[in-house]
């Protein structure tokens, strides 16, 4: 019977609004103390829990990492370091990081990069210092920097993604392809991407170079 005081537990935490995560914790170590178990194996049961579902869980553990880099002064430095290269615009940089999501996501690393672990820490301060060496922002361009950014991220991660054979997307068009009654290896479906993905880089690349041409017009002569 004492086993249930958990979900008593966790009954007044809601009702009081305390911090779910709290709450649940103490949820768990009332059953698991009142169950007769020693606190090391509630502990080590928290543990492989996390383990078996560290796909899920890894993801969320990286947004309080880059919270606390973030406090730390990283995006100030971040516009420091690319304000003091030569010859660094907002086109170069942010084509240079089109290239490299494009490249790592055809080679599976989809991971690696993103809008909350690179876009906003990292490559949006740097191309907003980049934009700013160029000419005088506006409120509206510098957002529109930020959003290019994000852009940018999109489009080398959906159109880089698709060369790699075992992603998601591939095997999804094949099992609807197979549907449809035509057979086709994820081999074939990846190197059709590659040409979708050449033409992609050109477009978004030639709206770089305008967004850049329109920065560096309002530069003072």
């Amino acid at each position: 019977m004492w086993v249930l005081s958990g979900l008593v537990v966790m009954v007044g935490g809601f009702v009081l609004r305390l911090n779910p995560l709290v709450v649940v914790l103490s949820a768990a170590l009332a059953s698991g103390l009142a169950a007769g178990l020693q606190l090391v194996e509630i502990v080590s049961a928290f543990g492989k829990a996390f383990n078996d579902t560290r796909y899920v869980s890894v993801v969320w553990i990286v947004l309080p990492v880059i919270g606390l880099l973030e406090r730390g002064g990283l995006q100030e430095r971040a516009k420091t370091l690319i304000s003091g290269l030569k010859g660094a615009t907002l086109g170069r940089l942010l084509t240079g990081y089109l290239l490299l999501r494009q490249s790592t996501a055809a080679l599976g690393l989809t991971s690696i990069a993103g809008h909350a672990q690179t876009v906003r820490p990292l490559v949006a301060p740097m191309a907003e210092a980049a934009a700013e060496a160029q000419g005088e922002l506006a409120e509206t361009d510098r957002e529109q920097v930020k959003a290019m950014a994000a852009a940018t991220d999109n489009v080398g991660l959906f159109f880089g993604e698709d060369i790699f054979i075992a992603i998601g997307s591939i095997l999804l068009m094949k099992g609807f392809m197979e549907q449809q009654g035509i057979v086709l290896a994820p081999f074939d479906l990846s190197v059709w991407a590659i040409p979708t993905a050449g033409f992609a880089l050109i477009i978004h690349g030639f709206r770089l170079w305008r967004l850049d041409r329109r920065i560096s017009r309002k530069a003072p002569r």
